[in-house]
């Protein structure tokens, strides 16, 4: 508990400091609304070009392009520490300042860093999610809203496991290794559409290493009334733990990697 509020502490202050300059505070925020929503014209652009993608209409896409774009931003919200600046904590030895302090290595850096300009690609997100929600004729129940809200909060565990893949690279090599972005970034682009319309190679890719189709497809899909593979109703609240169960793993290795961390003396 004294974690999470320290966290939240932390959080406000950094907003704070962001918000001081407003006008430079805006732009940038609008500049991340403008190129969010371009990445949802091009859905638009798809589905008024195709109509359909495979068995999905265009609602459908919109949908998951908005489930997607969520969960991906809300991690790079309130997790900016991890998923842009502990690369240069290692490079500039900010690293080294951190652990002569009495708090864990991970909270401090999540409590480094917040990028407030995602506001803006959460917005886009947002907006997706209604329109993809009524253009599909969504019957909203309990379950389902149930279902939504554990996909996209273990689909943030999920993205920050993935980031860590990067920060655990980044304690041997120093250099952020930007092959990892495939994973990441790569996988927010792929992600946004339904995994069963990609050949079999990044099926396989998106449910067994990166596994955004088990933590977020699989919920949309049946929240959706199209179940994903046709797997039963119930694998909508349990393939999602994947979530969860790649963040400790790499939480894990993340300890390991620290264990062997040698100071790049700046």
């Amino acid at each position: 508990m004294r974690t999470l509020k320290l966290y939240l502490h932390s959080m406000g202050m950094l907003l704070r400091a962001h918000t001081q300059y407003r006008a430079s505070f805006a732009l940038q925020t609008l500049a991340q609304l403008v190129m969010e929503g371009g990445e949802m014209m091009a859905v638009l652009l798809v589905v008024n070009r195709f109509e359909r993608l495979g068995h999905w209409s265009g609602g459908n896409l919109l949908f998951f392009f908005g489930v997607m774009s969520l969960t991906f931003y809300l991690t790079e919200f309130l997790g900016r520490g991890v998923t842009g600046a502990f690369p240069s904590m290692v490079r500039s030895g900010q690293l080294d300042t951190l652990l002569v302090r009495p708090r864990g290595l991970m909270t401090q850096v999540l409590c480094a860093e917040i990028d407030p300009r995602r506001i803006g690609c959460l917005a886009v997100g947002l907006t997706a999610l209604i329109l993809g929600s009524r253009a599909s004729g969504i019957r909203w129940t309990l379950p389902k809203a149930l279902a939504l809200l554990e996909a996209v909060g273990l689909g943030t565990l999920l993205t920050l496991g993935l980031f860590l893949i990067e920060c655990v690279l980044c304690v041997y090599t120093v250099r952020s290794i930007e092959m990892v972005n495939a994973l990441t970034y790569g996988g927010r682009s792929a992600c946004q559409y339904p995994v069963d319309i990609y050949p079999r190679p990044l099926r396989i890719l998106f449910t067994a290493v990166a596994p955004y189709a088990l933590v977020l497809h699989v919920p949309a899909a049946w929240i959706l009334d199209k179940p994903l593979w046709n797997w039963p109703a119930w694998t909508a609240f349990v393939t999602p733990l994947a979530g969860p169960l790649v963040f400790l793993v790499m939480r894990g290795a993340f300890g390991v990697a620290m264990r062997h961390y040698r100071s790049t003396g700046s």
